[in-house]
């Protein structure tokens, strides 16, 4: 069955968000004087670390790091908050993105995000990607009230959208929340291999590159 839908991840699979998290911890370090006594390289390693991709907030990691390093002129709230208004300006796509999307669009398949985190950040992310205006629908958990693995988040997506299951894909590069979830809903699922999970994945489809989607997508 010809695929009439594409749905999307954000965080590792349209934004490069390891690449987009060092543009910013690097910038952050260079505005704060107070962090300078300890080195640029030590710090963004501590944060990288403590951030676990992503799946720890950053209340928290900005509490340790103030903690490790015995900073106590600054306050993690502060912190926060210019992480919130200030991450935006560092999103990194992938390569091809760009090019992959209007592609798909102008072979008419639509095109959504289905997301997990804060509503109005990773919208702000999204947006600053530059690839907004292609898309038909955005979901993001927050906003939405259901986070990935729950089917009904992928299934709202699809009414949204008037497609079904069987003439959807998901993309996305968390083995669980976005590969097994999507097709236990009835997806077909495209994993985009990353060094942070195993190999080990099921899916109808694994890519590198976002351009190799296309080929799979539109069939001539």
């Amino acid at each position: 069955m010809e695929i009439k839908a594409v749905l999307f991840d954000l965080d590792g699979t349209l934004l490069d968000r390891e690449s987009s998290l060092v543009s910013f911890v690097r910038d952050q370090y260079e505005r704060y004087p107070q962090f300078q006594s300890v080195p640029k390289e030590k710090f963004l390693q501590r944060f990288v670390e403590l951030d676990q991709h992503g799946y720890v907030w950053k209340d928290k990691v900005y509490q340790q790091l103030l903690e490790d390093f015995s900073i106590r002129e600054l306050s993690w709230a502060e912190l926060l908050n210019d992480y919130l208004h200030g991450f935006q300006g560092h999103c990194i796509g992938f390569p091809n993105l760009m090019s992959m999307l209007t592609t798909l669009k102008a072979n008419g398949i639509k095109l959504a995000l289905v997301s997990n985190g804060y509503g109005q950040f990773q919208y702000d992310n999204f947006q600053a990607l530059g690839i907004s205006p292609l898309f038909d629908e955005v979901l993001i958990s927050e906003w939405e009230g259901l986070r990935k693995p729950d089917p009904a988040i992928f299934l709202r997506a699809l009414t949204k959208l008037g497609v079904k299951a069987e003439e959807t894909l998901f993309v996305g590069d968390h083995p669980e929340n976005d590969i097994r979830a999507s097709r236990a809903a009835g997806l077909r699922a495209a994993w985009k291999q990353s060094t942070q999970f195993s190999t080990d994945v099921e899916a109808d489809v694994i890519f590198e590159d976002l351009k190799e989607l296309v080929q799979y997508v539109i069939i001539d």
